[in-house]
């Protein structure tokens, strides 16, 4: 059988890492998935192209993270049936979920390359993008079946305490987008529209690599030809545990869609600048973020096995590491963000209005290690809807109103825009604070 990790028994912190190091690796692949393409771009095509990019990106992102964070109800299922002995259940469930996961592709696939030109002009995209932000959305939404199936396979085999597998497909992928990115961009000078190409071609190209290589793996449980269906009861938990956390993503992701609205209608060179920003922004934010999958998975299983003060020994031991790293992503975002963005822009207007609004998120690295984790821990504990309940409150409370009425404030500021997200943040933990009060009051939690 595979090798996979138990976290139910002996030390804690040396297999939290040992999870959360390719779970950290295949974060960071899947961040310079992302920005190979707007570095390319950047250094090959027009500002116009790195706007459509980067808008483009970002609202594909957003409906990317919707279909992880309900496959997370898989994920939490799977690892809590590892915790409670019960591996070979994860065939049915396993099962069901491609079944599911499978309609929903295939609906977005038919849906996002009509509805482009409206998604451009919800997103206020500059007219000089306008068009080519509309292809980006086209090419990556007709292979939103490729998409999905690319995140569910890292999804099944993280519930089972593998965080190699998931790694591999992205190292793949990773490889494939350079190689496209190289040959569409750079070489053919097709800008956003290669980007897509290649982007959408990595996937495909991953999806099936991967697939030939798990075949000859040996798993907990098996995948039967009769497991493969709609089972009422199954598909009802996936979007049980699922759905508050899908939602929750989709509501923060929209919320970072009508900042990117706002500064896209203030120009093209601001609409470019916070596009690199965010790029940035994905590696400076890998640790917590690699702790926050890390926790769903180390909690789950503590849960399904009874080991609540095992739990919160791993979310504090988690909370103190990715903190550590957050002081120095502070620093260098902060007071480095110029040369953090140049990587990403030749324009000199672009780096500087990226490292403005880094210079938020700079405060913000000092925050989500609290947060990130605490988001992990609640949903290895199954209490996905406090999740729903607190990102939407941050994102639509303090996050949307902040940035519109900082953006009306003369002379408008990136940094100020972008000061809406730590500010935010800061109502996030709070809130998590309060709901762990009320959980070891009431008893529903002891450790």
């Amino acid at each position: 059988m595979e090798k996979r990790i138990d976290f139910t028994r002996g030390p804690i912190v040396a297999p939290l890492l040992k999870f959360a190091g390719p779970v950290l690796l295949a974060l960071f692949l899947q961040a310079m998935y992302g920005a190979i393409d707007l570095m390319i771009v950047g250094k090959f095509a027009s500002a116009a192209d790195v706007s459509a990019v980067s808008t483009g990106s970002q609202i594909m992102m957003t409906i990317t993270n919707l279909i992880s964070s309900l496959c997370m109800g898989m994920t939490i299922i799977l690892g809590q049936k590892i915790g409670e002995q019960k591996a070979k259940e994860g065939g049915d469930i396993v099962g069901s979920g491609l079944v599911l996961f499978l309609i929903i592709g295939g609906v977005l696939a038919i849906l996002l390359p009509i509805l482009a030109p409206q998604l451009a002009t919800i997103m206020h995209a500059p007219k000089e993008a306008y068009e080519l932000t509309t292809w980006y959305i086209r090419i990556c939404g007709g292979g939103a079946i490729i998409i999905i199936a690319y995140n569910l396979i890292g999804g099944i085999f993280r519930g089972i305490g593998d965080s190699n597998t998931p790694l591999v497909t992205v190292i793949i992928a990773c490889i494939c987008n350079i190689i496209g990115d190289l040959l569409f961009v750079a070489g053919f000078h097709m800008g956003t529209v290669g980007a897509a190409i290649a982007t959408v071609s990595a996937q495909f190209l991953s999806v099936v690599i991967s697939l030939k290589l798990i075949a000859k793996k040996q798993l907990p449980f098996q995948v039967k030809r009769e497991g493969i269906r709609w089972n009422n009861n199954i598909i009802r938990k996936i979007f049980f545990v699922g759905s508050p956390i899908a939602l929750q993503d989709l509501l923060v992701g929209i919320s970072f869609l009508v900042i990117l609205a706002v500064v896209n209608s203030l120009g093209l060179t601001e609409s470019a600048g916070v596009g690199v920003a965010e790029k940035v922004c994905a590696f400076i934010m890998l640790v917590p973020a690699a702790f926050m999958q890390s926790m769903s998975a180390f909690v789950a299983q503590n849960r399904g096995a009874g080991r609540l003060d095992r739990a919160w020994k791993g979310f504090r031991s988690a909370v103190l590491i990715s903190f550590g790293f957050g002081v120095c992503m502070f620093y260098a975002a902060f007071f480095h963000g110029d040369v953090l963005s140049g990587v990403f822009a030749n324009e000199v207007p672009v780096i500087l209005a990226s490292a403005d609004y880094l210079k938020a998120y700079a405060i913000d690295c000092l925050l989500t290690c609290f947060l990130f984790c605490f988001i992990g821990f609640y949903n290895g504990m199954g209490q996905t809807a406090f999740v729903m309940a607190q990102g939407i409150i941050g994102a639509f409370a303090v996050r949307v109103p902040v940035s519109f009425v900082m953006s009306k404030l003369e002379p408008v500021s990136l940094f100020r825009i972008g000061l809406a997200t730590p500010c935010s943040t800061v109502l996030q933990i709070l809130l998590c604070f309060g709901f762990l009060f009320y959980m070891r009051k009431s008893r529903r939690l002891e450790f």
